[in-house]
Order: structure tokens, then sequence, then C-alpha cells
């Protein structure tokens, strides 16, 4: 009998399976390979392609989504996933100070962060082609209206939190959002040159449609995606780096936090997962937090900075 060799595909499909059915034993079979199917995607076939370090970095990938989605959607109401996905992005310092730049500048005053992150993800499910993507796929995965939902949260979340050059990408979106909202607007040029309306559209002379003479959207999602490649293999290799920095200077303890923490964890979870009492996994959040950003990033890695650099402030 000639034993068939198992892909790395067909390998990963297994490992999930038995780690959802473990892990989810109060939902039904149907919404576990739901599931299963948003978390791998739709093109099972590019694992058997990739490198080793590439297909490290994708099962990373895999348990970061995942990890959203249990800790912060799978159990909860659509209505609730929603209030959780508006808290998670406007508590990010940056997106904040961002959106509140875009209040200042608006003509109605009296809007709110929320109400403009709000119509920035509308913005994103219906110009983003990721998103639309995404969108799609989860309506293959389930026909179920309320996990469709808390998949398409999940799925929002990871995607508009992604680093790219130590930012998340939603910013990025943000700037878009506020170049499109100027478009049209006037130049400040000096008193004796001719005042000139600008735009960033023109029409094309052959049909009635615009087209945009910098095509913003086209490069900068271009450069969202070798950034988001790049990026990805710097942050693993730092990880491990990192990683190993800390067991010898602290404890293995240390390294499990710094695993749980990067994967979005709160620091109430980690305790249960560690078996520890809270306080004991903040004096190690201390711990970590000292030797990565006063010790490590200066010999190492200014990367780190940006992971740890508000840990402090994680509740």
């Amino acid at each position: 009998m000639v034993l068939l060799q198992t892909t790395e595909a067909q390998e990963l499909e297994q490992a999930w399976r038995s780690r959802l059915a473990s892990d989810c034993l109060s939902q039904s079979t149907a919404t576990r390979e739901s599931i299963l199917r948003w978390l791998l995607g739709e093109d099972l076939a590019r694992y058997d392609n990739l490198t080793s370090e590439q297909l490290e970095i994708a099962k990373q990938a895999i348990s970061y989504r995942y990890s959203i989605l249990q800790h912060f959607y799978l159990n909860v109401s659509p209505q609730r996933g929603y209030r959780h996905l508006i808290q998670r992005l406007a508590s990010v310092p940056i997106l904040r100070r961002k959106i509140r730049a875009l209040v200042t500048q608006s003509c109605d005053r009296q809007r709110t962060v929320i109400d403009f992150l709000q119509e920035i993800l509308h913005e994103l499910l219906q110009r983003d082609r990721y998103m639309q993507q995404q969108v799609a796929w989860i309506a293959k995965c389930t026909s179920v209206p309320r996990l469709r939902n808390l998949l398409l949260f999940a799925s929002l979340e990871e995607y508009c939190l992604r680093p790219i050059r130590n930012q998340p990408l939603i910013s990025y979106r943000i700037i878009n959002y506020l170049h499109r909202s100027k478009r049209g607007g006037l130049t400040q040029l000096p008193k004796r040159d001719f005042v000139k309306l600008v735009s960033g559209e023109d029409l094309d002379r052959d049909s009635d449609s615009t087209f945009s003479w910098l095509d913003g959207e086209a490069i900068a999602t271009y450069r969202e995606t070798q950034a988001w490649e790049t990026q990805q293999v710097l942050r693993h290799a730092v990880r491990a780096e990192l990683s190993r920095y800390l067991e010898a200077k602290v404890d293995t303890a240390a390294v499990q936090w710094l695993q749980l923490y990067l994967q979005g964890w709160t620091q109430q979870a980690i305790a249960t997962h560690l078996n520890l009492d809270v306080c004991s996994v903040y004096r190690l959040r201390e711990k970590v937090v000292y030797h990565a950003l006063r010790n490590f990033v200066r010999q190492n890695q200014p990367l780190v900075r940006s992971w740890l650099e508000d840990a402090g402030e994680t509740s």
C-alpha cells in the first residue's frame, strides 16, 4: 500500500479542525467548519507553494485572526461585537488623533470621533478591494447572518490594525478620506498669481468617467501590499530575537506573555491562560516592557517600541 504525502494545506486544515473542535465545544459543527474556511482562505493550494519562513508567517497570521474572533466576537451578539469594533479602533491613540483632526476641519464640529470612524469603516467596505473580497468570501463560508457579521467584524479589526510603516493601515485610509473631502479646494498662492481650482480628478476624453492624475488609491494599495510583506518578515525575525532575549534575561513566562500580548489578549485573559493572578501578570508585563524598551530596543530593533510603548497603559 502506497501512503500519500500530506500537503501543508491538509496539515493546516487538520490541525485547525482539531483546535476548533477543542476550543468551540458550544458551537455547532457547521459553525466550526465555517470558521475553518474563513481562517484558511479560499486558495488552500497557496500554502504548498510558500517557503518555510513564509509559511510560519502565514500560520501566525491565522492564529492572530482566530484570537481576535475568539476573544472579542465569537460568543457575543452582533450588536455588542460592532460596539467592540468601534471602541477598539477608537482607542488607538494615533487613530484618535487623526480623526480628531478630521473633526476639527469638518464643517460640522458637532460630529464625534465615533461618527467619523463609522463613516470611514462604511467607506472601507464600499471602496476597499480587499474588504470587498472578504465580504464575498465570508458569504461563501456561511449563510448564517449572525456568524457573517461576527466574521466581518473580526476581519475588519485585523485589517484595520495591520502595521504599515509602524502605523495601523486604517490611519492611511483616514488620510485618503481627508484628501477626498478636500478635493476641489482652492490652493493658497501668492497674491499676484492667478487663483486656480485644483482637483485630483479630470474627465476622461473618451468617456464620461473620471480618472485620477495621481491614482493615489492604487499607489497606496501597492505600497501597502509590499510594506505588509516586508514588515511581516521583519516582525517575525524581531519577535524571535526578542523572545530569546527575554528568555535569557527574564524567564519563559515573559516570552509567553509577549506572544499572547501581541495576539491581542487582555491582561485578564493572559492571567487565566498562564494560571497566574492578575497582579503577577502586571508585574510580568512591567518586566517585559522595561527589558524590551530600555535594553533590547537600544541595542537592537526600534520596531519593538511600536509594539510595547502603550503596554504600560493596557488593562
